[in-house]
């Protein structure tokens, strides 16, 4: 068996991983597959002697297998919250804040910029904040004072409407992925981090990370403001960049055993209420030291499974195509 990433050579850089994954699979589950978009791979076809089904890359699904409806739900982080709660599944919770004037008669009072900065100071002026409806850690961030957290918002204000605010909590990040109701595998999830050259100083090594997350369409990492940033670090040293862990902001992500039976339970739980096939149930475990203590972050209806090529799990990747070649009937 050829692996993924032989499927991946010669392809240009931002060739979609998923589209990657689709001709591997149909090379293994003898389908057809065609790029629709001069070899981009941003639009492609797969088809079998008795079906089509086309895909595209961006905010497009990878995941046919799940409704419109549970996908949208999902994708708000309030509506994930109040369905999980809804259904007794423990979650962050927060609180929604829109940003712009746009539509203001359609919704309800308290919820409107100028109400934001009330609750952020009811939370002691400290807060975990981001898009309500943001992907890939965009705008993800612990905000510490007043002056910074307007400052966010100015600068979020271009890109999305609303923002979602959360207390900070402490602990333990793992990734549950799901496919209908089996725990397909796990993740222990890791901060961004810089990694000293000898050369340039923390700040510096800093700023260029953040350069490179800009490229990627992805706003910059923050870092509370100390002095040891002018320091030089030796080569190799490594200082974490608290917040957000995607893997697309820098995070790391391990294969790993669940953290718990019922961490596994509360996953389903929570794809099950929201009435996703596929899903990667982000959560917090052991929080303030508390062994038990479990909540869900958010629910992803949409997850890049990239770890799984960087984990040589080529096996793994075909399960999940398995899935939707044969609910959507093209095996």
């Amino acid at each position: 068996m050829r692996s993924p990433t032989e499927f991946r050579k010669g392809k240009p850089g931002f060739y979609p991983d998923q589209a990657v994954y689709a001709e591997f699979a149909c090379a293994e589950f003898g389908l057809h597959f065609r790029d629709l978009d001069g070899g981009s791979g941003l639009i492609f076809s797969v088809a079998s002697r008795d079906g089509l089904l086309h895909f595209g890359a961006g905010r497009c699904s990878w995941y046919p297998q799940n409704s419109a409806t549970a996908s949208t739900l999902a994708s708000d982080k309030h509506f994930t919250s109040r369905i999980l709660r809804e259904a007794g599944v423990p979650a962050l919770g927060g609180e929604y804040f829109f940003l712009h004037e746009r539509y203001r008669a359609q919704r309800p009072a308290g919820h409107e910029r100028s109400d934001a900065l009330a609750h952020f100071e009811a939370l002691g002026g400290s807060a975990f904040v981001k898009p309500l409806t943001g992907s890939r850690g965009d705008f993800a961030q612990a905000i510490h004072g007043d002056a910074a957290f307007i400052r966010y918002l100015d600068e979020v204000t271009k890109y999305y409407d609303a923002v979602l605010i959360q207390p900070i909590v402490e602990g333990s990040e793992y990734r549950v992925f799901l496919l209908d109701h089996d725990a397909l595998y796990c993740a222990r999830k890791y901060p961004p981090f810089i990694s000293g050259d000898g050369v340039h100083s923390f700040r510096e090594l800093l700023a260029a990370h953040n350069d490179a997350l800009r490229a990627r369409g992805l706003s910059p990492a923050s870092m509370p403001e100390d002095p040891s940033l002018d320091a030089v670090p030796v080569k190799g040293e490594r200082r974490d960049i608290p917040g957000r862990m995607n893997l697309s902001a820098g995070g790391t992500m391990v294969m790993a055993d669940p953290p718990s039976a019922q961490a596994v339970i509360l996953a389903r739980r929570a794809a099950n209420a929201l009435g996703l096939r596929v899903a990667a149930v982000d959560m917090f475990v052991d929080i303030g030291g508390k062994p038990d203590a479990i909540d869900i972050i958010e629910v992803n209806s949409n997850p890049s499974i990239r770890l799984l090529e960087d984990s040589n799990r080529g096996d793994l990747i075909l399960k999940v195509w398995h899935h939707t070649f044969s609910a959507t009937g093209l095996l």
